[in-house]
């Protein structure tokens, strides 16, 4: 014994846990062997991923229970954070670099014969959104693990996210996304904490125990809500916050007494309806009214979550009538709105709460913010679906309804356009629930996503709200998260950042503004363009690999990447691309900078107009690809299914960010920003966040082009004619008679006929009027781009400047203007061997 008691105490590493390179090859074996069932000689690359993603998970779960205890407790204020959509993008990745541990990793992987670049390829990502509203919602959630707010996001799990999308003979195709096909690691099923949601059926009056009259909802159906958490790790802190996204299953899921009778198909149908709800997301633009299934979902993830906010709140001890103390709500535009009611009605029908007490509980509970001006944007729902699906609840709008019109009479003395304007239902024709009126009358807070959006918001879309509850309607401009968009997506810039300032920035962004002396340093600037350049090459491998095509690393890159519409005028900038095809072909000898232009985004399926302009774009660069007398000067490219890991790639590697909207169309944008992050300049309009991009880089930096909001609501008003620019302009009207006459559709002059004729007769979002202004904008990007050291000095300067748009900037305006909450830290207790045993 006495031989035993001078030994030196030996460390071992938790297997779970640990991170030094032999616990994480143990790990990483053990995961491969008793959770894949696999030994290496017959596993496969996705089997190591596997391995490698549950490997992770285990040394983010302490954290993420202690985080999710500390959900619990009274005094902590939560976040809720409620979106249709949650565009995450790849987790592995993101997990690596915020716990601190992608170098011990990759050099256990390296040592058991495997590489993690190749592993982090595996990845399936999931489409749980259409574009910027979603990514917005991830950036988000990201930021507020990583100042350590406690939050949970709500929205769906659905099975099938936005489609796949191919190019077949230049026009878009949809493929099913099937980003589970392989499984999730990183989701944990919870079951047991499921709720039901009821759809349809009828509502009665009655009188309860206390002689109150009453009502209740006996719904037609009801589904069963099952949890599914994803860990959302902060940036090098203990903060793990929770993404709940809710699954639709039946009740039951089989039906014996049909079976029993003989109708199986009648047995198992109550289940495939049920599932239905979570089965697909709903691409952007698709016309949503009179689409039930929409509205379901939408009721579906907000009664699910609002039902599990009500019993976090009753298990940390607290009353119903402080609901709003525990929790911020946030309404990630009017898709979650009809929130407010069902609130209402758990409140009042579900707990017995009155209404006075419940409607203030609800309005201080919620915040919204809105993310269109675009009226065909705002939703709205018929009465006969609105009330047939939620027959409850329409009694609730109509009673919140008729209480503040009683307060809109009194303070506008009957002003019937104000009574028109404000109420929840709109009664022009077949009359509708106006999810945006509803949203902003049952939320404390109203915010648009930049300043200049804020300001028409104010101005239009909710006029009369700002009017009568001034100071209600605020702004927080976007953000996005550097840790993907910068550590992530260009690892070679963040190193130069790292060299030159330490790591604090990718905390503190407004930390690069200390560089920005460097943008004078000839070595520096040097330097940058190497880094440019090497990413710049490997795009053009990718885009060689996937499309075929081939364009040159010294070409000026010129990227548009973003949702396919016509108000983000992605034809305006192929008919740039005709008007230089046509000056090269006229005077070969013509001095511009060569341009490789790279495209991506999806079209709706149905929105044939943004699938045409697909179209446009591809046979555009058909012929321009393969001209021998323009060579390599011009390359059109249009990169397919584009996603978040494709925008990984993409945003590094350019030179000039398009960003060319109708001025008063964008919101914000948030592409801009990561563009501009990652040393794109930009041309753009005086529209969304534009605006505020081009205040911090300065006007010497970003070209500006077209009209204001001001001078383009003007030209609408006065009468805006679009043959009077194609008449006036020689050089507009050729390259319009080129697409006429049928010189980009192989002589079929009636392929984009429908494309142009609407911008004759039409134009809605005045491409002919911006078309001059544009080009010459365009012309001086051309020629700043010859001057290498100075386009370096510039892109410089945009991006050190950008630290206002960090995501984290914006969290943390939420918190202090909106929200009311602080950080909470989270204390992790060391591993302790002999306390590692249950306490029953």
């Amino acid at each position: 014994m006495t031989a035993f008691m001078n030994c030196p105490t030996v460390d071992v590493e938790d297997d779970r846990t640990g991170i030094s390179v032999e616990t994480l090859r143990r790990a990483l074996a053990d995961h491969l062997f008793y959770i894949q069932g696999k030994w290496p000689e017959v596993a496969s690359k996705n089997d190591f991923y596997l391995a490698l993603a549950y490997m992770v998970r285990d040394r983010m779960m302490q954290r993420w229970l202690n985080s999710t205890r500390n959900y619990l407790r009274s005094e902590v204020r939560l976040v809720t954070y409620l979106s249709a959509e949650f565009l995450l993008g790849p987790h592995l990745g993101r997990n690596l670099l915020n716990l601190g541990i992608e170098e011990p990793v990759r050099q256990a992987l390296q040592e058991s014969g495997l590489d993690l670049n190749d592993l982090m390829a595996q990845e399936e990502e999931p489409g749980l959104g259409n574009g910027g509203l979603g990514r917005l919602a991830a950036c988000y959630m990201e930021s507020l693990s990583s100042l350590q707010i406690p939050a949970i996001g709500y929205g769906i799990r659905y099975e099938f996210g936005i489609f796949d999308q191919e190019i077949r003979d230049g026009w878009q195709v949809e493929i099913t996304d099937k980003w589970l096909q392989h499984g999730n690691p990183w989701e944990i099923a919870h079951p047991q904490e499921a709720v039901t949601v009821g759809f349809g059926g009828h509502t009665e009056g009655y009188t309860d125990s206390d002689g109150r009259f009453r009502k209740r909802w006996i719904p037609a159906k009801q589904v069963k809500g099952i949890p599914y958490d994803t860990p959302i790790p902060g940036y090098r802190v203990n903060t793990v916050n929770t993404l709940r996204l809710w699954k639709a299953e039946a009740v039951e899921s089989f039906d014996f007494q049909s079976f029993n009778v003989g109708n199986y198909y009648g047995a198992v149908n109550s289940k495939v309806t049920s599932e239905n709800i979570s089965k697909v997301l709903y691409p952007n633009d698709e016309q949503i009214e009179g689409k039930q299934l929409r509205l379901e979902q939408q009721f579906f993830f907000v009664s699910c979550a609002l039902q599990d906010m009500i019993r976090i709140h009753l298990t940390s001890g607290r009353q119903l009538d402080s609901f709003h103390e525990k929790f911020a709500a946030q309404l990630n535009d009017t898709h979650p709105a009809v929130g407010v009611a069902e609130l209402m009605r758990l409140l009042i029908d579900e707990h017995g709460i009155e209404w006075e007490t419940a409607w203030e509980v609800t309005q201080n509970t919620f915040a919204y913010t809105n993310h269109t001006l675009l009226p065909e944007a705002l939703e709205r729902w018929s009465l006969s679906l609105f009330g047939g699906l939620l027959p409850r609840h329409l009694e609730i709008v109509f009673e919140i309804n008729h209480r503040f019109m009683d307060q809109v009479r009194v303070q506008y003395l009957n002003d019937s356009a104000k009574l028109s304007s404000l109420s929840l239902i709109d009664e022009s024709g077949e009359r509708y629930v106006r999810m945006a009126n509803l949203a902003s009358l049952g939320s404390h807070a109203i915010n648009g996503v930049a300043e200049l959006h804020s300001e028409l918001v104010k101005q239009t879309i909710l006029k009369n709200f700002h009017e009568m509850f001034p100071g209600k309607i605020r702004n927080i401009t976007n953000g996005v998260t550097p840790r993907r968009w910068l550590a992530l997506a260009n690892p070679r810039l963040a190193a130069l950042y790292t060299e030159k300032v330490g790591d604090g920035w990718l905390q503190d962004m407004e930390k690069l503004r200390s560089l920005e002396g460097y943008a004078d340093d000839p070595g520096f600037r040097q330097h940058w363009r190497q880094i440019k350049r090497d990413i710049k090459q490997d795009l053009a491998t990718y885009i060689q690999t996937r499309t075929g095509i081939t364009v040159s690393p010294d070409s000026l890159f010129d990227v548009q990447v973003k949702r396919i519409h016509e108000y983000k005028r992605q034809h305006l900038n192929v008919l740039h691309i005709i008007t230089l095809y046509d000056r090269l072909r006229q005077n070969p000898n013509l001095d511009v900078a060569p341009r490789t232009f790279i495209f991506g985004g999806k079209a709706a399926p149905g929105y044939r107009m943004a699938k045409l302009m697909i179209k446009f774009i591809t046979a555009v660069g058909d012929v321009v690809n393969n001209d021998a007398a323009i060579g390599d000067r011009l390359k059109v490219v249009f990169l397919p299914d584009y996603n978040v890991t494709l925008g990984q790639r993409v945003y590094p590697a350019a030179d000039l960010s398009e960003q060319i909207s109708t001025a008063g169309k964008e919101a914000s944008g948030t592409g801009n920003m990561k563009f501009s992050m990652n040393g794109a300049l930009t041309i753009g309009t005086l529209d969304g966040a534009n605006v505020e991009i081009r205040e911090l880089v300065g006007d010497e930096n970003f070209f500006l082009f077209g009209l204001v909001t001001e001078e383009v609501m003007a030209l609408k008003a006065s009468g805006y004619n679009p043959w009077d620019y194609y008449h006036s302009n020689p050089q507009l009207k050729g390259v319009i008679d080129l697409v006429n006459c049928g010189y980009f559709a192989k002589g079929d002059s009636e392929l984009f006929k429908p494309l142009i004729d609407n911008l004759l007769h039409h134009d809605p979002y005045l491409l002919l009027a911006d078309y001059q202004s544009y080009i010459d904008a365009q012309d001086r990007a051309s020629t700043a781009y010859q001057d290498q050291e100075d386009w370096s000095r510039r892109s410089i300067i945009n991006a050190v400047r950008m630290g206002k748009f960090s995501s984290d900037r914006s969290i943390r305006e939420y918190c202090e203007q909106i929200w009311h909450v602080k950080p909470v830290q989270i204390e992790l207790k060391e591993y302790v061997q002999a306390q590692a045993g249950f306490k029953v």
